[in-house]
């Protein structure tokens, strides 16, 4: 039954030549040396080429992150443009959906292109990787973003656990503690707050913000499954059905290895298609778009 369910790959970077040509020189040897990533596609793969590693591990569609990584000028930091991952979700509406990235440096200026990507650009969410920024993500600087997407009804994807080194020359705290979801979750009750990357090492704090609020989710991308924490394991096959979704992180992980490792994982049928597929149809309301 599990090999029938179209999966939704809910974090993945945006990869093409096109644009790995313009970001920092930092990434390849990261994704390749750190992550042990696929060196093959560590320059970038066309849209097509990504399509069809999709289709060989049976993922439907993907949300491509137009992310932003730090302020503009320091070392190893880049922006993708909202209209370069909307190109692409315009080509293949079918395939792909977009995140926009935000920077909390951006104030009212980001919080008003936000609002543009969404309603006039098809953004299905927000999307902010917090360590980059070195802000919690209960600092005052994102609570504009917050409410704006309070108002847009969208999604707000955060990092959370620890953060890597990526340029040498700017090496960024690990800020995003899961416990730090607590006080937003409790000012924005609306808002449907997803910690991505588990929360590792911190997993069972996570868990924790999870349970205790209905509007807090858990994207679990970026470490192999077959790693996960047994008590992660354990939330998400159990009382935690409802409140995760699948991602990969690519280039970080591989989609095709990445279901096999979920699936080798021995989950019941209803928890691994709510786990791949049903929850981000229902978090991210894809019926309704």
């Amino acid at each position: 039954m599990t090999k029938d369910v179209l999966a939704i790959d809910a974090s993945v970077n945006f990869w093409t030549p096109e644009w790995i040509q313009s970001r920092p020189s930092w990434g390849e040897t990261f994704f390749t040396a750190k992550m042990n990533a696929d060196p093959r596609i560590a320059r970038g793969l066309e849209l097509e080429e990504m399509i069809e590693r999709m289709d060989a591990a049976g993922i439907e569609q993907a949300f491509l992150i137009a992310g932003k990584t730090g302020r503009l000028g320091l070392p190893g930091c880049y922006h993708v443009p909202y209209e370069m991952v909307a190109r692409a979700v315009g080509k293949y509406p079918r395939r792909f959906r977009a995140l926009a990235g935000i920077s909390p440096f951006d104030g009212m200026k980001g919080v008003r292109e936000l609002r543009h990507a969404v309603k006039e650009m098809g953004f299905i969410g927000a999307h902010c990787y917090p360590h980059w920024f070195e802000l919690a993500p209960d600092h005052a600087k994102y609570y504009p973003f917050y409410a704006e997407c309070c108002e847009l009804d969208v999604p707000f994807l955060t990092q959370v656990g620890q953060s890597m080194v990526y340029d040498p020359n700017n090496p960024c705290r690990s800020v995003g503690r899961p416990i730090t979801l607590d006080a937003v979750a409790c000012d924005f009750p609306e808002l449907k707050l997803v910690g991505i990357h588990i929360g590792i090492p911190w997993a069972d704090e996570m868990i924790a913000m999870a349970w205790k609020h209905e509007n807090v989710f858990i994207l679990a991308d970026a470490h192999r499954p077959k790693y996960w924490p047994q008590s992660f394991i354990h939330y998400l096959n159990t009382y935690g059905r409802r409140k995760v979704m699948f991602g990969t992180d690519f280039p970080v992980l591989d989609f095709v290895s990445t279901l096999d490792d979920i699936r080798g994982l021995g989950l019941r049928d209803d928890t691994y298609r709510a786990l791949v597929r049903d929850n981000a149809v229902r978090i991210f309301k894809l019926d309704n778009r």
